[in-house]
């Protein structure tokens, strides 16, 4: 049985505690990063499969706002569900992402090949301040 991806979550950074609970730390929609650099040093997703049953192979992608431009995609995620009751967490982090254009990129999640959620990531570039003057 396909599972639901119950949640989809960008975030700056994931923490899991000794009692296995998930610690989401500064979740966004969207990014403000230097026109003249505009990288971001890190970005992690958070997914969280349940009701389903079976193996399967999660990939996910940002795409750029021409809708095929490819700017980050995470590894092949195995998920091993025993049965309907159980849930799956995965994690990515994506590091040094570059964001040529400003605008609305895309977060796909595909499960075995099949993109089972799309959602928008709002990338906006802003002039760096001027140090100040000694």
């Amino acid at each position: 049985m396909i599972p639901d991806l119950q949640a989809s979550v960008l975030c700056d950074d994931v923490r899991q505690e000794r009692n296995g609970k998930f610690m989401l730390i500064g979740i966004f929609d969207g990014l403000a990063l230097s026109s003249e650099k505009p990288v971001c040093p890190k970005i992690c997703l958070m997914n969280r499969w349940c009701a389903g049953k079976g193996q399967f192979s999660q990939h996910s992608k940002i795409i750029g706002p021409d809708g095929i431009t490819v700017v980050g995609q995470g590894k092949s995620v195995p998920i091993k569900l025993e049965n309907e009751k159980q849930v799956a967490t995965t994690v990515e982090v994506f590091i040094n992402l570059v964001f040529h254009q400003e605008g609305t990129h895309w977060i796909e999640i595909h499960l075995d090949e099949n993109m089972r959620m799309r959602y928008p990531l709002h990338i906006r570039k802003v002039q760096p301040q001027n140090s100040p003057q000694a």
